[in-house]
């Protein structure tokens, strides 16, 4: 440590030593937030004697928060030649984007410890620091010496401040002030925090230019007809009457992505797919401001795809069917409010009233032939659908992780052995009040197509809804793609995790009344991406309520998997040990050193392992 430690500096890193070694919380001789913080690093296993961060070399170094920056960042440059002190920016995850270095040991020891651009200096990565306190709790920090929960940090002290965008309030990144330990770093908040409202109003004239510009362009092309359009800038939408009432804000996330992948050119024509499956083809033109790009203005036509021919046949909807589009429609034993599930579950509605033969679209447990069964439920069948998979033709079982098997529902009579899938759908029950479901359509064989074909067409003639599905919406052989009017998708469940606690309490009423979740499973069911959807949450639900040791679903009932976020595929002994890992920590409630005994490894290792399999546990209470 440098020569002028203080009293305040010695006190601050034995009370960081006694709270490494134990489990009691931090003497208040610690400021509140570094207390907090020191508790996250903890949490998460951040290493105390090493370094290590991601390191992305290919960013964008045009970016409007860079160029904001780089005024500033010349200006204090140039104050600060020659001192030991350094000014850093980074974005709002915390990965570095400039840094200017006052003198070369400095620049030298910031390298060592990868404080420089294309690394992630967040919280999560290298603990308590300048950088990460401030992104992590939106407001301005300062660290001294010691108070770095990573030693190799300790002798030099950093004050960082969130940059904000004045339109939104967002925040876009932060301001840092690096310094060698010393008299000098009292003085570094006043200035760190100077310095990013100084970045805020340049990036504040930037906003206002590309505002000005979007609305501009809006203006001219909405003066002349009443066509959807739309204005995507970094902080700003602007869209006509036309245009909201066709669009979700998972929509416009879409059009953007499309249009930033159009390139450069003045007009670009794309056809981009919707959350709700309709398809929509899209003019689009950059928007330039003095300051830079603006953001793309898109002029839309929607087109009379697979995804909603029947407004072929009745023309454009009137503003108010659209605004009603929006709206919840529930169907029994299924629950959800997305758009796009709303979107869905209407197509499906009418498609059941009006027996307008549907291909539905999906992945695997996204609910298809759930939605089916709750759609002719309500038109008031007296017979459950007949399911049959293309791969395997014979009337499938109802599946009760979907939804509820009807209490009318009857069992379908089984296909022989050896009958092929034309005869199966054949003999399956037509005629009015019935629905048939084939499964996999995509699977079904090109020399038999047009014998499916003419079975299908044959049960709608006798009044039979026929509904197919498949995972995509490719791959249908041609023969059976005349089969459907209709065709409508059903989005991901990782698309819709608004809905994931109305799902949730869904599947838990059938496994029993007054099952819930515990608070704190809620979120940790959000961050996971299920693959398999509403039928794999299903299953984790239902195995986790018969484990479950009191009268909620709590974290220690969940499988291990659900606690690593790991991005990678794991070998089976990986996933075991991960397995094991998680279930040391959740029977020892959390305690690292309790669970590092019982295992016969040391914390450090526990920590370590924590973090190569992303493995995140609530703080203990």
């Amino acid at each position: 440590m440098p020569s002028d430690v203080t009293a305040r500096d010695r006190n601050i890193a034995r009370a960081r030593l006694q709270f490494l070694e134990n489990e009691d919380p931090p003497p208040t001789i610690v400021p509140e937030g570094i207390r907090n913080s020191w508790r996250r690093s903890k949490y998460l296993g951040i290493g105390t004697d090493e370094v290590v961060v991601p390191y992305q070399p290919d960013y964008d170094r045009e970016s409007r928060l860079v160029r904001a920056a780089t005024p500033v960042l010349n200006r204090l440059e140039q104050a600060l030649a020659g001192s030991d002190a350094c000014v850093i920016v980074t974005d709002r995850e915390g990965w570095v984007r400039d840094r200017r270095v006052g003198e070369e040991r400095l620049s030298a020891h910031l390298d060592r410890v990868h404080l420089a651009p294309g690394f992630n200096y967040a919280e999560q990565f290298v603990g308590t620091n300048g950088i990460g306190v401030a992104l992590e709790e939106r407001r301005p920090h300062v660290v001294l010496g010691t108070e770095h929960f990573n030693e190799r940090l300790q002798n030099v002290s950093c004050a960082a401040a969130p940059i904000r965008n004045s339109v939104t309030g967002r925040v876009e990144g932060a301001m840092n002030l690096t310094c060698w330990n010393g008299p000098s770093r009292t003085l570094m908040a006043a200035l760190v925090q100077e310095a990013a409202g100084d970045i805020e109003r340049v990036m504040y004239e930037f906003s206002s230019s590309h505002q000005r510009a979007l609305l501009e362009a809006f203006q001219q092309v909405t003066h002349y007809g009443d066509r959807p359009v739309l204005c995507l800038g970094q902080d700003l939408v602007l869209a006509n009457s036309a245009a909201t009432a066709r669009l979700t804000g998972d929509d416009h996330r879409l059009l953007h992505e499309a249009a930033a992948g159009t390139g450069h050119a003045p007009r670009t024509r794309k056809e981009v797919r919707l959350t709700g499956g309709a398809t929509v083809l899209m003019r689009c033109r950059q928007v330039d401001s003095p300051a830079g790009a603006a953001g793309y203005l898109l002029e839309l036509a929607f087109t009379d795809g697979p995804g909603d021919p029947a407004r072929s046949r009745t023309g454009p909807r009137s503003s108010r069917e659209e605004r009603d589009a929006t709206r919840p429609w529930p169907l029994p034993g299924l629950a959800g409010t997305d758009p796009a599930w709303n979107a869905v579950s209407r197509a499906v509605s009418r498609c059941a009233r009006e027996r307008t033969p549907l291909l539905l679209h999906g992945e695997t447990g996204t609910g298809k032939s759930a939605l089916v069964r709750a759609a002719h439920a309500l038109t008031g069948a007296a017979s459950a659908p007949v399911l049959l998979d293309a791969g395997a033709p014979r009337p499938a079982v109802t599946d009760a992780v979907s939804a509820p098997t009807p209490v009318n529902a009857g069992t379908p009579r089984p296909a022989a052995d050896g009958e092929d899938l034309a005869a199966a759908l054949r003999a399956a029950p037509a005629g009015p009040g019935r629905a048939l479901v084939l499964r996999n359509v995509d699977a079904v064989a090109p020399g038999e197509a047009a014998a499916v074909a003419r079975a299908l067409d044959a049960a709608a003639a006798r009044g039979t809804w026929i509904v197919g599905t498949l995972r995509g919406a490719a791959g249908v052989p041609e023969p059976l793609r005349r089969c459907f009017t209709e065709a409508a998708a059903v989005p991901a469940l990782r698309h819709r995790l608004a809905d994931l606690p109305a799902l949730a309490g869904c599947l838990l009423r059938r496994v029993g009344a007054g099952v819930e979740c515990a608070p704190e499973v809620l979120p940790l069911l959000r961050r996971h991406d299920w693959p398999g959807n509403v039928r794999q949450l299903g299953e984790v639900l239902t195995k986790a309520a018969a484990g479950r040791r009191t009268y909620r679903i709590e974290l220690r009932d969940l499988p291990p998997s659900l606690h690593s976020s790991g991005s990678r595929s794991l070998s089976a002994w990986e996933a075991s040990e991960r397995d094991t890992l998680v279930q040391a920590l959740l029977d020892a409630d959390g305690n690292k050193l309790l669970a590092a005994q019982r295992l016969g490894i040391s914390r450090t290792t526990i920590y370590r392992k924590m973090r190569a399999y992303g493995i995140t546990l609530p703080a203990r209470s």
